[in-house]
């Protein structure tokens, strides 16, 4: 029997798996190695709100909905009220201040914290050429992005860990939320990620989370690997 042990929300596990079903062997095979997870769009036909519901309620988990949305202000607020119902952890959005302004008008007085996406970790300088976002730095576009989001009311921002440092210096990010995907521990590959750097490296850069989804569920052992993290994320500390 495994040993148990304490909690750290630091290391969020990214549920990237086909369906609620899946999603909770594998909840279960990590156990108390893990007390956060993020679900994405990618499980929201699956029986994602279900099975966030589920770790919520049944199991005590934190529950992070990557939902990135984006649409004119009356919707994006009615979309958040409705999900605030849930009573979830963390709520992503994009970045423009149009809509962390509506996401935060519909979060109303619940806990659910809203995060801003500035620039996907997926992208390098050659998609927002294609996608004619206005040249420059990737690293200064970030910043900026922070900080209008911050001035809009978000609760924290989603940000490369290259970005993490830059983004925590920033005046208004103090007592913000700094959540850091493009996240690979030694000897993983990088997948669809672009911006990325190991767990202790974003602690130490001043991310209040990590997201890791891969390097977890694809491993032999997920929960020996979750552990794995966790020790680094410690040893940054």
């Amino acid at each position: 029997m495994s040993e148990p042990v304490s909690p750290d929300d630091r290391l969020i596990v990214a549920l990237d798996l086909p369906n609620a079903i899946e999603g909770m062997q594998l909840a279960e095979k990590l156990g108390d190695a893990v007390s956060f997870y993020k679900i994405g769009l990618g499980m929201l036909t699956g029986g994602g709100l279900a099975l966030a519901r589920e770790l919520k309620d049944e199991h005590g988990k934190r529950i992070f909905l990557d939902m990135k949305l984006f649409d004119i202000g009356a919707t994006v607020e009615a979309a958040v009220r409705g999900l605030a119902a849930f009573d979830l952890d963390f709520l992503t959005v994009h970045g423009d201040p149009h809509v962390v302004r509506a996401a935060r008008e519909g979060a109303g007085a619940s806990r659910m914290r809203i995060l801003a996406v500035t620039i996907l970790t997926s992208l390098d300088r050659t998609d927002l050429d294609a996608a004619l976002i206005r040249p420059g730095n990737i690293a200064d576009l970030v910043t900026e992005r922070a900080a209008r989001a911050f001035e809009a009311g978000a609760d924290g921002v989603i940000a490369s860990p290259r970005e993490a440092a830059l983004i925590r210096a920033l005046p208004a990010a103090t007592g913000r939320l700094i959540v850091t995907p493009g996240v690979r521990p030694k000897g993983t590959a990088a997948g669809d990620q672009k911006r990325i750097t190991g767990p202790g490296d974003a602690i130490r850069a001043g991310a209040d989370h990590i997201v890791v989804g891969r390097p977890v569920w694809q491993a032999e052992d997920p929960r020996k690997a979750a552990l794995a993290i966790r020790h680094e994320i410690e040893q940054a500390s």
